[in-house]
């Protein structure tokens, strides 16, 4: 279904879906499919999770919008949960990732200003994307969706992810850089899982250097790697970490929260959102935080991510095609060794929602409410459906 009244950046779109619940949603023939993708990590809870479902109706029926002129209760709320769950200081709401990137980078134009330099350079990665704004967009490592944009911002140095080095040489180099930019799992990129040590050595650079650093979790946050935050694997704690997706479980919203120095940065009429923590979205997301730990959702997809690496890297022991199978908690990539941005087709005969990145990388990002006889089902359902692409392919 397509309509010439919308514009065609999402190009030929086959599958028309309308109605979800848990795990699972339905397209308008009737057909079910396990949402194996969770709409781009967004559903982490699933589809019209009860607790997520009635605090929207409730708070519909409460008060919708009022702007950031006003106190807003659940905002204050939602404000303070996350501070104690990141072990941040402050947090500005806006309405997506990218806009939370966007607050980031200008944290850090701030800091780099208030410093007295010209041009107050980032260090942002290979690989990387940190969504489709302008400034955002050049911090993405991907010139494909940059074609068509130039004249792009300035004050961005690129380096390979996962390499300590080459960002120790570029401070050697220039004395105007004011942070790193970096997602602790490179999503879009290819689900790249850095070494152990990379976080570690790059906290420790920045703070040699007095930069900031700065944590793009839009997709790894809230529960999917089995923390709350992905750097919480690693025992550090970023100067600013953004993240959204997974917040609202449907309902956008995106968070940019800092600490320190980078927490003073903003201060009044220094940026703004209109609609960035209503209260609507603020009820949304506080239903959601509850559900991750009173379910203990955490919990649960560190350990569903480890039987479903475990039984695809046993399923997939023997196949050619399979170069590697990497992740973290319920955050899994599968690397081929040809394109296979036709496995998404394909996998509807499955009935399952995946999703493709990086040319070759099939990526599963199910909800974090899978069960342990659907994780296996999954598990199965993958194996075989590589298998026999594999076969093709010879």
């Amino acid at each position: 279904m397509s309509t010439p009244t919308l514009m065609d950046n999402y190009g030929e779109r086959t599958l028309t879906l309308v109605r979800g619940e848990g795990n699972y949603v339905w397209d308008n023939e009737g057909r079910r499919y396990m949402d194996a993708i969770s709409g781009i990590a967004v559903c982490g809870l699933g589809h019209c999770h009860p607790k997520v479902t009635e605090a929207i109706q409730d708070q519909a029926n409460t008060l919708l919008h009022v702007s950031n002129l006003y106190n807003i209760p659940a905002q204050q709320q939602l404000a303070d949960r996350l501070v104690y769950m990141s072990g941040m200081d402050n947090v500005f709401f806006s309405n997506s990732g990218a806009e939370a990137n966007e607050a980031a980078i200008k944290l850090a134009r701030k800091l780099g200003n208030e410093r007295g330099l010209s041009t107050p350079r980032i260090i942002v990665m290979e690989g990387a994307f940190h969504g489709r704004t302008l400034a955002t967009l050049t911090a993405t490592g991907n010139e494909k969706v940059q074609q068509g944009f130039a004249p792009l911002p300035e004050g961005f140095l690129r380096v390979p992810f996962n390499n300590i080095d080459a960002v120790t040489h570029l401070a050697e180099q220039y004395d105007d850089i004011v942070a790193v930019l970096v997602e602790p799992i490179q999503g879009e990129g290819g689900i790249r899982v850095p070494a152990a040590d990379y976080l570690p050595k790059l906290r420790m650079l920045c703070d040699q250097h007095d930069w900031l650093l700065m944590l793009d979790e839009i997709q790894t946050g809230n529960g999917r790697s089995g923390r709350m935050f992905a750097y919480q694997h690693a025992g550090i704690v970023p100067d600013v970490l953004t993240t959204a997706k997974g917040l609202g479980n449907g309902v956008p919203i995106g968070a940019c929260l800092a600490r320190g120095k980078a927490a003073s940065l903003f201060t009044a009429g220094s940026h703004g959102s209109t609609f960035g923590g209503n209260p609507l979205a603020c009820r949304a997301s506080l239903a959601v935080l509850e559900a991750l730990e009173s379910e203990w959702l955490l919990e649960r997809a560190e350990k569903l991510g480890t039987q479903l690496m475990q039984s695809l890297q046993l399923q997939l022991q023997d196949c050619p095609a399979v170069l590697e199978i990497r992740g973290l908690g319920l955050m899994i990539g599968i690397e081929l060794e040809h394109p296979c941005s036709e496995l998404v087709e394909q996998a509807r005969a499955y009935g399952i929602l995946i999703n493709v990145t990086a040319g070759n990388v099939l990526r599963l990002l199910p909800p974090l409410t899978l069960t342990d006889a659907e994780c296996q089902q999954l598990a199965g359902d993958i194996s075989t459906l590589i298998q026999q692409f594999a076969l093709q392919a010879v």
